[in-house]
């Protein structure tokens, strides 16, 4: 994949409404979830809020992924969450009873290494990371060292020992290293550690490090559309014909829509009935239901 050329973006979700859909959301009901399914060749899914919180699956999602397979349908695994690489998390999929491949997941761990792999990051250079394994194992499956110097970028993701000094050290390879990448994997500002309650998300930790080196990152998850232009290669798929899933309106729709996918928003996670109604909120999907295991009953199978 070194051969294609893709950048990363800034994106500031209050400063993208403009390419959002203005339009209202509608519920998903038999008729337009039968309309939806025939429209689309592949489903993009988050996973937190989505497919499950923390390590508790959410009702009817077997079910619901094993009839979308029997249509024929491409499903792909797009998660923001950065503490695990697609191999961890394919074996996360297997321990919930989910016949998932590595090659069906895209995570912003994976995201971020090859962020690096594709703009040719000098190999002699070192990348420090505040954030989970996942993003350490991704590095090294892409060829990059996370231990020792020079630095020459720094990776930002959920770090639950989070602590002043990682911050310190971040700040000073990005304010004086020439020429060092400032690297988000995501600005998500909660997320489901566990299926009780929400926790302070990615987004936290980057704020922290935009707070004291005065720089904004290159994000490389959702919503930016970096991790699409993978997905086209692998899948093949138009992103006319594709289905962006997902429980966040600020990453996973804008997401969908920043890309030209339909959107379906779920309140099994993030967003609330009163945060897609709010007048303030102009980020609408296409369509919105409940939970997953909906597209399931709604189609009668």
């Amino acid at each position: 994949m070194e051969q294609v050329s893709m950048e990363a973006t800034n994106p500031n979700p209050s400063s993208m409404s403009g390419v959002a859909a203005a339009s209202a959301a509608e519920l998903l009901c038999c008729a337009n979830a039968r309309a939806l399914l025939d429209s689309v060749d592949a489903f993009l899914f988050d996973c937190d809020g989505v497919i499950w919180k923390g390590d508790k699956l959410i009702d009817g999602v077997p079910q619901t992924l094993d009839m979308l397979r029997s249509k024929g349908k491409k499903l792909v695994f797009v998660t923001n969450n950065s503490t695990k690489s697609r191999i961890q998390y394919a074996n996360k999929f297997q321990s919930l009873g989910l016949s998932v491949n590595q090659d069906e997941i895209f995570s912003s761990s994976f995201a971020a290494a090859m962020y690096l792999k594709v703009n040719q990051f000098p190999p002699h250079k070192k990348v420090y990371v505040i954030g989970g394994e996942g993003i350490v194992q991704e590095l090294q499956l892409a060829g990059f060292t996370a231990l020792g110097g020079p630095v020459g970028a720094v990776v930002v993701g959920l770090d639950p020992d989070i602590n002043y000094y990682k911050l310190q050290y971040a700040t000073l390879c990005i304010r004086e290293n020439p020429g060092c990448l400032f690297i988000a994997t995501n600005r998500d500002s909660v997320g489901h550690m566990t299926d009780l309650q929400e926790w302070p998300g990615a987004g936290c930790m980057v704020a922290a490090v935009c707070g004291s080196t005065e720089q904004e990152p290159i994000v490389v998850g959702k919503p930016s559309t970096f991790m699409m232009d993978f997905l086209l290669q692998k899948f093949n798929v138009s992103t006319s014909r594709m289905c962006m899933v997902g429980d966040r309106l600020d990453t996973d729709i804008l997401f969908g829509q920043n890309a030209g996918c339909k959107t379906l928003l779920v309140l099994s996670g993030v967003t609330t009935q009163s945060t897609l109604d709010d007048p303030s909120n102009s980020i609408k999907p296409d369509y919105y239901t409940n939970k997953v295991s909906d597209i399931l009953s709604l189609l009668g199978e």
